[in-house]
C-alpha cells in the first residue's frame, strides 16, 4: 500500500454504504463492498492503479474487469473507465466479487461413468464435450467439479486427484487418484511409461507409409499460433506409435499408443504425418463422416495397481458418434475384444 493512502475497509454485511453507493449494497453474500478515500499520494493516478493498493489480493487485470463491469462508484457515480484519473479526497466504493477462478473449485454434482472404483482410485469413461479442469472459458461444469461433489476427500488433493488429462472433445478412459500417496505413485508411473494408454482415431486420407510407424518428433508451442502446439526444434521429446487398422478412400482408422504425454500429442503427430484427425480444425482437420468433434477416443488403459501390484486393464466402448462415422465411410467397427486381441 502506498504511504499516505487513506482506505476505509468494511464488510458489506456490517456497514451502511455511503451516499450514492446504495445500488451496491445488494452485492450478494459472496461479495464485499469496500469503501475508500483517495489520498494525496494517489492524486492524478489511474483508477485501476489506485485500486491495486485497496485490494492487493486481486490482480490488476481482474480489478479492471470489475471497473468495466460497473462495480466501482466514485463520488456517487459509477465509473467504468480504467484510465479515469482520480483526485485526492475522492470517495468511492468497489464491489469485490469472487473471481471465476476462485469459484471454479466448487462441487457440482454430475453423472460420471465410473468403470472401476476402490478406496485408492477411480477409472472414468469421460464423454466428449466434458472439460477436465477449469480454465478460461470453462470455469465450471468440469470433471474436477464433478469429482469434488462425488468424493469429499477430493478437496484435499491437488486437481481433485486428476493425474492426466483428455482434451474436451476426446472421449475415453482416465484414472483419478483418491489419496495423495496414490496420486504421487500414478504420476511417477505415467512419467516412467508404466501406464499403457492407447487411443483409436479416425483421420483424413488413406493411410500412407508402413502399417505400423513410430513418430519421434519434439512438440512445443507453435511460434506462429500460440493457441496450438506443433512439431518444433527444441520442443519436448514426444513419441507415438501408430498402427493402421483400416482405411478407405476418405480416410483411415488408426490406433495410437503414447510413449510420452505431451499436450495434443496424437493430434499434432497425426497432422505432422499428413493425417489430421477428422473434425480437428485446430490441426488441419475438417468436419466429415457426420462428426463435428475431433475423432479421438482413449479406448484402453492398463497399469499395475499402486497398492498390491495387481494388473488392471480397462477398455471403453466406442461412442455412438464414432461408430456412426466409421459406418458412413464403410469401415468395420473393431470391437473391444478385437482390439484387445491385437494389443501390444
Amino acid at each position: 500500500m502506498k504511504q499516505g493512502t487513506s482506505i476505509i475497509s468494511t464488510d458489506i454485511s456490517e456497514a451502511h454504504p455511503p451516499a450514492g453507493f446504495e445500488d451496491l449494497a445488494d452485492a450478494g453474500p459472496d461479495a464485499e463492498l469496500r469503501p475508500f478515500v483517495i489520498a494525496a499520494a494517489d492524486h492524478g493516478a489511474r483508477l485501476d492503479r489506485a485500486l491495486v493498493a485497496l485490494a492487493p489480493e486481486f490482480s490488476r487485470s481482474y480489478l479492471q474487469q470489475l471497473i468495466q463491469a460497473g462495480a466501482v462508484t466514485l463520488n456517487g457515480a459509477t465509473v467504468a473507465h480504467c484510465a479515469h484519473r482520480v483526485k485526492a479526497g475522492d470517495q468511492g466504493a468497489i464491489e469485490l466479487r469472487p473471481t471465476p477462478q476462485s469459484q471454479s473449485f466448487r462441487p457440482e454434482p454430475m453423472d460420471l461413468k465410473v468403470v472401476f472404483e476402490d478406496e485408492y482410485l477411480l477409472v472414468i469413461d469421460k464423454p466428449a464435450g466434458l472439460v477436465v479442469h477449469p480454465a478460461p472459458g470453462n470455469w465450471s461444469g468440469t470433471l474436477l467439479n464433478g469429482l469434488l461433489a462425488r468424493d469429499a476427500g477430493a478437496t484435499l488433493l491437488p486437481r481433485a486427484g486428476i493425474v492426466h488429462r483428455l482434451d474436451k472433445d476426446t472421449s475415453g478412459l482416465m484414472v483419478v487418484a483418491r489419496t495423495r500417496a496414490i496420486m504421487d505413485a500414478l504420476v511417477q508411473r505415467i512419467a516412467a511409461r508404466q501406464v499403457a494408454r492407447q487411443y483409436v482415431a479416425l483421420a483424413h486420407r488413406a493411410w500412407s507409409g508402413p502399417a505400423s510407424r513410430q513418430v519421434d518428433a519434439p512438440i512445443g508451442r507453435d511460434p506462429r499460433n500460440r493457441l496450438r502446439m506443433a512439431v518444433v526444434e527444441g520442443g519436448k521429446p514426444a513419441v507415438t506409435v501408430f498402427e493402421r487398422l483400416q482405411e478407405c478412400a476418405q480416410g483411415c482408422w488408426v490406433r495410437a499408443t503414447l510413449q510420452t504425454g505431451r499436450t495434443h500429442q496424437i493430434r499434432v503427430h497425426m497432422a505432422h504425418i499428413g493425417h489430421p484427425l477428422v473434425a480437428d480444425e485446430l490441426y488441419g482437420g475438417a468436419p466429415a463422416a457426420g462428426l463435428s468433434r475431433q475423432a479421438l477416443h482413449a479406448w484402453r488403459l492398463a497399469f499395475e495397481h499402486p497398492v498390491g501390484g495387481r494388473a488392471l486393464e480397462f477398455q471403453a466402448a466406442l461412442p455412438a458418434d464414432l461408430q456412426q462415422a466409421l459406418a458412413s465411410w464403410g469401415l468395420r467397427y473393431n470391437d473391444r475384444e478385437w482390439l484387445k486381441s491385437h494389443a501390444p
